[in-house]
């Protein structure tokens, strides 16, 4: 069975930034995902805080990142990884269909969407209820949307949204909103956003489709007539796979010291799955970059 020096799982910012490093290092290197490339960025409306690149939508950015690491020729597999196995200097990672080998493992799976839990929101997601305003945003044009969260993910999409809908409401259960100051303020410019801060949604309501959201404020429950609603919420990591490797911490994110590396010896994390103060797309790749750094040294060390 061919080992590769180093299999990556995850082609977000991280993974794709680390693939580059790797094969420009020369290594034997497979960048693994089970879905698009681009992670978090493909469900981001804009982003203007990634230097040089201006003002860009997620998906393009994805791309170019995408294109960068077609260009050299890195070999990318479109398969789900379910488990990680330590066997010393080999490991193993398996997906439903078969069983790779590598010397080196490189985590970069990211986060999906976190969920409130509440009420209806099983019989609505994804008709009514959505996690990627720039996915499905096109569909609430001159309509009501609600806008569940308060950090820069909800700021950002509401500001996208407001351009399409006729009206937002933005529930937050702080007093305050947390995104970038620059974001609120051009928020609160905005005519047709409205915001109920102290606030938490207990319930969607409809029938064939959704049309209200129950909002429990400190004067009482609060119906809200709604077209469509939008969570941003926080994430949830995607580690499941490495759990059993006594790597993750409590909500589930991957331990790492400063060099990406975890605690078995071989396997490297990097991105927003790990344990981290900001998770941003310029973090994401410096995480990559500083990952190969250290990997190529792993490789190093066992004689390669």
């Amino acid at each position: 069975m061919k080992v590769y020096d180093l299999i990556i799982i995850g082609a977000g910012p991280a993974g794709m930034t680390a693939s580059i490093y790797a094969k420009r290092a020369n290594l034997d290197v497979l960048l693994m995902e089970k879905s698009a490339p681009g992670g978090q960025m493909i469900s981001t409306a804009e982003i203007e805080n990634y230097t040089g690149a201006g003002k860009v939508s997620g998906v393009d950015l994805a791309m170019k990142m995408f294109e960068h690491v077609q260009s050299l020729g890195v070999e990318t597999m479109f398969e789900e990884v379910v488990k990680v196995y330590d066997l010393g200097s080999v490991k193993e990672v398996v997906t439903p269909s078969q069983t790779l080998q590598t010397k080196a493992v490189l985590i970069t799976a990211g986060a999906n969407p976190r969920t409130l839990g509440v009420k209806g929101e099983d019989d609505y997601a994804y008709r009514g209820i959505s996690w990627c305003a720039i996915c499905d945003g096109p569909l609430y044009k001159d309509k009501r949307v609600l806008v569940v969260g308060g950090g820069n993910s909800a700021v950002e999409e509401s500001l996208f949204l407001s351009n399409i809908a006729s009206h937002i409401t933005i529930v937050q259960n702080l007093d305050r909103l947390t995104a970038d100051p620059k974001a609120v303020s051009l928020l609160m410019k905005t005519p047709n956003v409205d915001i109920i801060f102290n606030a938490k949604v207990i319930s969607f309501n409809g029938d064939d489709a959704l049309k209200s959201v129950d909002v429990e404020t400190k004067d009482g429950v609060k119906s809200i007539e709604v077209d469509g609603v939008f969570e941003y919420i926080g994430l949830t990591p995607v580690s499941d796979f490495v759990s059993h490797l006594g790597i993750t911490n409590e909500a589930g994110y991957i331990v790492v010291n400063s060099n990406m590396e975890t605690k078995v010896k071989g396997i490297f994390s990097a991105g927003d799955v790990n344990q981290k103060q900001i998770r941003q797309v310029v973090t994401a790749t410096s995480d990559g970059a500083i990952a190969v750094q250290n990997i190529i040294k792993y490789l190093e060390s066992l004689g390669e």
